[in-house]
């Protein structure tokens, strides 16, 4: 297989976390990566370029696009990692807050997202997939997280109509709906109480998600899809 042939996926929010293991499940497909983060770290892969940028910033998304190009030629996969999560009673948030969370959960998807699609439209093929949140189906009064459902709300309904519009056009959308996981997000001395919010009493691990991510890179039949992955949240307690 030629370079110039071997497929390329972009990660975001890729310096620890859910971001890390999926740049690391791409690169064991043998995708190249473009991975990017405020703090992601240079690289010695050949294979994998580090862009760092503020996701919520459109010139970090014009950025990591021209990266992956001009290295790679080429962008197959848009991975939308990059998130905030703030959980709060709804009156506490402050404007502040709501400007940040907007940016990154929105604005960094939709600048991304529109570049990237653009670019997909000339090879005639690409998939999308987005993170969003388990919160949005499944409401919990143990954590107060308006904004979240706000924004990965609208993330799960753009999914939607994404996959509708580019149907005909080679272009597969995708979410994968995290519950609670083990990341540098949730301190270890959480983890007893917010495995106890969870119907299999168990947080997942970022493995888990990337593994989810996984099965859609390889379901050429399977779009709008949001699949969740959350022991259970979204069915009930």
């Amino acid at each position: 297989m030629s370079p110039q042939s071997r497929k390329v996926a972009v990660v975001t929010g890729a310096s620890q976390g859910i971001g890390a293991e999926l740049v690391s499940a791409y690169r064991g497909l043998g995708y190249r990566v473009v991975a990017t983060s405020r703090t992601v770290a240079a690289s010695q892969d050949p294979d994998l370029v580090a862009v760092q940028g503020d996701i919520t910033d459109p010139e970090t998304a014009r950025r990591v696009l021209a990266a992956g190009m001009e290295t790679f030629g080429r962008i197959d996969t848009l991975v939308n990692n990059a998130g905030v999560f703030l959980a709060k009673p709804f009156t506490d948030y402050t404007r502040e807050e709501f400007a940040t969370v907007i940016g990154v959960n929105m604005a960094g998807f939709f600048h991304l997202t529109q570049s990237a699609i653009e670019q997909m439209l000339t090879q005639g093929a690409g998939h999308i997939v987005t993170l969003t949140s388990s919160l949005v189906d499944n409401a919990d009064s143990h954590i107060p997280s308006v904004l979240t459902s706000l924004t990965k709300g609208g993330l799960q309904s753009a999914t939607k109509s994404l996959a509708i519009e580019y149907a005909t056009r080679g272009i597969r959308v995708n979410a994968v709906s995290p519950g609670i996981v083990k990341t540098p997000m949730n301190p270890e001395e959480t983890h007893e109480a917010l495995s106890a919010l969870i119907p299999v009493g168990r947080m997942a691990e970022a493995s888990d998600i990337a593994a989810a991510v996984m099965y859609l890179e390889n379901a050429p039949s399977v779009t709008g899809e949001v699949l969740h992955v959350d022991g259970g949240q979204s069915a009930g307690h």
